[in-house]
């Protein structure tokens, strides 16, 4: 499927949008569920260009919503983008900005945080997280302390081994041996409890897959909260036998595809229990590609860089939304964010935010729904030892790594490549300006993260 396809009309996407519309009219509180993969390129979709990647499940959901193709994390690693999103914050304000928590590591997310799970749980809502958290390995930090009823997942990367990252294995794995993922002891989780050590990550996709099912099911005469955060296609890879590939070249290509039928498998069955027109289904990933690993990682294309840099490759992901009032085959160019997620889900739901401290996601319901520009109108850039080096506002973004200047009109240049710092310094400095004052204000109002043992 690719993106000529967007062109054409369809009877099944107007449907949809107008069951939406009852629903909504009808007061009836929606259903959430977010899927966000882990290191997944801005081109790793059909709907986002790729020529060699197939996800028919995604597409048909682009197909039924809207594709959002300025969505940024605010920051190009796992553990900040994952604060970011929970919390509705800057990963500076509560002081999760710097690099990523390792299994040896003691400290998490705060317990008085309030997270997306907290706000909706407050308004009667059932809350599960299934897969990767990374925002804290202790118990206090775990997503059962953090408003989730359930927790079924791996508390870091998989590429980590309990406890103490001492035994982790390369990350440069592709192979027929049916124990490979044995080299890695990444642990999964029920709750607060190991139960698989090491997971099987040859089938931990399908299984965080069934375990959504089995939580839509169970909730579906309720409204609720399902956040589906898949390990992949962060390295290491590994899919199913029944799924594998033996050509390495076409790793990342099958993990991504396996991804794909998970997602289909959700979307039949939110429609068998007739639940479409009140679920919203959120899919996106927390930073950019992991280019180093070559056909072991994605592609970030028509942006420069991947994870870890603050180019728009690190940053901007593929974001496609289905759900009530969306309208159907659309797409936006404005700029959102994960961290608008939270207030705009609070919105949606009619609950209450009453969080540790200021915030800084807007809501973008209407933009959501086609009816206006967005509330954000600029995004700050954080390198991955938190410290600032960037700013999107409107069409142009600013950014400087040590003495390196770089300005660019991204509405013409997505790719970064016509820096035009020098022809037009002002600019340049107003931008930079205006990210440094609110960087100050970050840094003056920051609240402590969570301490293991204090």
């Amino acid at each position: 499927m690719r993106l000529e396809k967007f062109k054409y009309f369809s009877v099944l996407p107007l449907f949809v949008t107008l069951c939406c519309i009852s629903a909504t009219r009808a007061g009836i509180k929606p259903n959430f569920i977010i899927i966000f993969t882990d290191d997944q390129g801005y081109n790793d979709l059909g709907c986002f260009g790729s020529k060699n990647i197939e996800t028919p499940n995604i597409d048909r959901m682009a197909e039924e919503g809207r594709r959002f193709t300025s969505f940024y994390v605010p920051a190009n690693i796992c553990t900040p983008s994952r604060a970011a999103l929970m919390t509705g914050c800057y990963p500076k304000r509560v002081d999760m900005e710097k690099g990523v928590i390792f299994p040896s590591n003691n400290h998490g997310l705060h317990p008085d945080e309030v997270t997306i799970a907290e706000v909706l749980k407050k308004a009667d809502y059932a809350t599960a997280c299934i897969g990767k958290w990374h925002l804290g390995h202790w118990k206090e930090f775990l997503p059962t302390s953090q408003g989730f009823d359930s927790y079924y997942g791996i508390p870091y990367s998989n590429d980590m081994s309990h406890p103490d990252n001492s035994n982790r294995s390369n990350c440069r794995v592709w192979t027929t041996d049916d124990e490979g993922w044995k080299k890695w002891h990444t642990p999964l989780m029920q709750d607060e409890k190991i139960i698989e050590l090491p997971v099987n990550q040859k089938t931990i996709t399908r299984r965080y897959t069934d375990r959504a099912i089995e939580f839509i099911e169970k909730n579906s005469k309720k409204p609720f909260f399902l956040y589906l955060a898949h390990s992949m296609p962060h390295v290491p890879l590994f899919v199913p036998d029944d799924r594998f590939n033996p050509d390495k070249k076409k790793a990342y290509i099958t993990v991504i595809e396996h991804i794909d039928d998970e997602v289909g498998r959700i979307l039949e069955t939110v429609k068998k229990l007739e639940l479409t027109e009140r679920t919203y289904i959120i899919y996106t990933s927390d930073n950019g590609p992991w280019l180093k690993f070559g056909s072991l990682g994605g592609c970030a294309k028509p942006l420069r860089g991947g994870k870890t840099t603050t180019y728009d490759g690190g940053h901007r992901v593929p974001c496609v939304m289905r759900g009530p009032g969306i309208p159907a085959g659309t797409s936006t160019d404005e700029i959102a964010s994960t961290i608008d997620l939270l207030p705009t889900m609070a919105k949606l739901a009619g609950a209450e935010i009453k969080s540790r401290g200021p915030i800084d996601g807007l809501d973008i319901s209407e933009l959501i729904k086609g009816k206006g520009e967005s509330a954000r109108k600029q995004l700050l850039f954080y390198a991955i030892n938190g410290k600032l080096e960037g700013i999107r506002q409107g069409k142009w973004k600013a950014r400087k790594d040590g003495r390196k200047q770089e300005l660019y009109n991204l509405q013409n240049d997505i790719a970064e490549k016509n820096n035009l710092a020098n022809k037009m310094p002002g600019k340049f400095e107003e931008l930079m300006k205006l990210a440094h004052e609110k960087n100050k204000e970050l840094a003056r109002n920051k609240r402590p993260r969570g301490q293991h043992g204090k």
